[in-house]
């Protein structure tokens, strides 16, 4: 057990030195996820407000502060309080014998890096796609998902804010992914994850995107905010549900974008009972069990 504490402490100050590390520009610049962030959302922030879609929406949009405060909690505070549990779990598995790449589907590390980066980024938003659908499709996990479709005015901050159980679904599966490819992440998979935040900052901001012919392939605003729609199509839990890509929508008929005046409201049934706050919301979902919208 000695050790098993000892993995987690060190990882919990790793963590914490890592991103200490970071806001003091310490890190190489291309791991610097907190000043990384930051330039991603000053940038996409300015491009909201100097071509907005929604034109009457306030450059300070309702909730921007507390999208502001979800944005570094999900992405440091919380990465920081979990960091030494999931090293207690590597440890863990590895004495049990349960190697990285003990479901290894293929080896990707003799591919060139570029091959590499591409099929990690594809993988990686299969998973976290396929996850989204379960997010919306099932009760439990519904409860929790709401944090997000709280949102009633849509800005690149929004991209953050959720439920920091979807943190403790997502790490899992996406590391089942990463095992599927020989239990390893491109040396340059750096490009990935910032490229992921800046697609997603993007899907959720206040600018009419649709990439033209590359809609196909790409998520973007127009698509996005009819996932945040109040009014699904009768049926339906949840469409687009692509996180990077729309691939995924289009090939398994999820897909569904009636207009694009991006003029829609958004939440879900019964969001005006819904909690305002950051510390009411996170504890919503540890309550009573209702139907996904």
């Amino acid at each position: 057990m000695e050790k098993y504490l000892e993995a987690f402490g060190n990882a919990f100050m790793g963590t914490i030195n890592w991103t200490w590390k970071s806001i003091l520009f310490e890190v190489p610049w291309y791991t610097n996820y907190f000043w990384g962030l930051i330039a991603i959302s000053l940038i996409v922030w300015g491009l909201e407000i100097l071509f907005p879609w929604r034109k009457q929406q306030s450059i300070f949009r309702k909730d921007f502060w507390l999208d502001a405060f979800y944005m570094f909690f999900n992405f440091f505070l919380f990465a920081i309080a979990i960091s030494g549990f999931y090293k207690f779990l590597e440890v863990l598995f590895r004495d049990l014998g349960i190697a990285a790449n003990a479901l290894a589907i293929i080896d990707t590390r003799a591919w060139p890096a570029w091959v590499q980066l591409l099929v990690f980024f594809v993988v990686l938003d299969f998973v976290q796609w396929f996850t989204h659908i379960l997010l919306h499709k099932y009760p439990i996990l519904w409860q929790f998902h709401k944090v997000h479709h709280s949102v009633k005015e849509m800005g690149f901050a929004a991209h953050l804010r959720y439920h920091w159980m979807e943190n403790i679904l997502y790490k899992p599966l996406k590391t089942f992914g990463v095992m599927i490819l020989g239990g390893f992440e491109p040396e340059q998979a750096y490009i990935v994850h910032f490229t992921a935040i800046a697609i997603g900052h993007l899907n959720h901001s206040n600018i009419k995107i649709t990439w033209g012919p590359l809609k196909y392939i790409f998520n973007n605003p127009v698509m996005h905010l009819y996932h945040h729609s109040y009014t699904l199509p009768e049926g339906k839990y949840g469409v687009n549900f692509g996180i990077s890509l729309s691939l995924w929508d289009y090939l398994f008929k999820t897909n569904y974008i009636p207009e694009d005046s991006g003029t829609i409201p958004l939440g879900f049934p019964g969001d005006e009972n819904f909690p305002k706050d950051f510390v009411h919301q996170n504890i919503y979902g540890f309550g009573k069990r209702d139907k996904p919208n």
